[in-house]
């Protein structure tokens, strides 16, 4: 499946999206100087500052408060008597949430980071990643966005949209999906200790015990996948600067066949006009 220009940012030149389709030395030379930094060879400090704590420290703060204002919301006011909060059990089941909430923040997380990470590059705030090397393995090169096909909607149609969705939804649920056991498991291990066992399951309180779940989870989940996140978009920023780079300059000859093909094409326009 082919990857979608990113349709949130306007497309008139690499410097407006590194994930178009490749371009010429000189553009990408332009692209650099007006916004894109230069792939590093190495982490930077201000690289690793950008990743874990800018993003993957402000990640799990504001993912835990907002985790614990959403637990707070639902259960603080909740009548335990008629809809009691147990772990397995419906209406109110702390493992159904636990399981709802990595499944949300991953997709909300992975789109807010590529707008935001996007944005950063294109404004020259960071640099891109110039030395993690491509992947060969197929399913890798699919998840990174490589060997994409020439795309064939129109930019910023409605088709476009949804398969630029598609594609960003898909990639979202996979890491969700590794992502789960090592959340999820720990998370129901805690409310198990912190829960009151009666038959074969466990109540619980409506303050505090789901708040305090919830601004663990959310914050350790934010933790884990932002910085993960971040350095998906910075490495394939990378891969399409030096991608685009090495490609041979176009010869004289090449360059006054496209300038005559267009010439011919203006003379053609204006016959049809006339």
């Amino acid at each position: 499946m082919p990857w979608a220009t990113n349709p949130i940012f306007r497309r008139s030149t690499a410097a407006d999206d590194v994930e178009a389709a490749t371009t010429s030395r000189q553009e990408i030379t332009r692209s650099i100087k007006d916004g894109f930094k230069e792939p590093t060879d190495r982490f930077t400090a201000h690289q690793l500052f950008y990743i874990f704590i800018l993003d993957g420290v402000g990640a799990f703060i504001l993912s835990a408060a907002i985790n614990f204002a959403i637990a707070y919301a639902m259960y603080g006011h909740e009548d335990t008597d008629a809809r009691p909060i147990r772990l397995w059990q419906f209406p109110n089941t702390l493992a159904g949430d636990a399981a709802v909430t990595i499944i949300v923040q991953c997709l909300i997380t992975w789109h807010i980071e590529l707008i935001i990470v996007n944005r950063d590059l294109k404004k020259g705030g960071v640099h891109p990643i110039g030395f993690i090397p491509e992947p060969k393995n197929r399913l890798m090169r699919w998840f990174m966005f490589l060997d994409r096909e020439e795309e064939t909607h129109r930019v910023r149609g409605f088709l476009h949209w949804i398969t630029f969705l598609r594609s960003q939804i898909l990639r979202a649920l996979l890491v969700a999906v590794v992502c789960f056991p090592f959340i999820w498991g720990p998370t129901i291990g805690f409310l198990v200790l912190t829960g009151r066992k009666e038959g074969n399951d466990w109540y619980y309180d409506k303050v505090w015990t789901p708040q305090y779940f919830k601004l663990v989870q959310g914050g350790a989940l934010g933790l884990l996948t932002t910085p993960f996140m971040v350095i998906f978009w910075l490495t394939r920023c990378g891969w399409a600067l030096k991608n685009n780079a090495t490609q041979p300059e176009p010869s004289s000859e090449e360059r006054s066949g496209e300038q005559s093909g267009g010439e011919e094409s203006g003379d053609e326009r204006n016959d049809d006009e006339r």
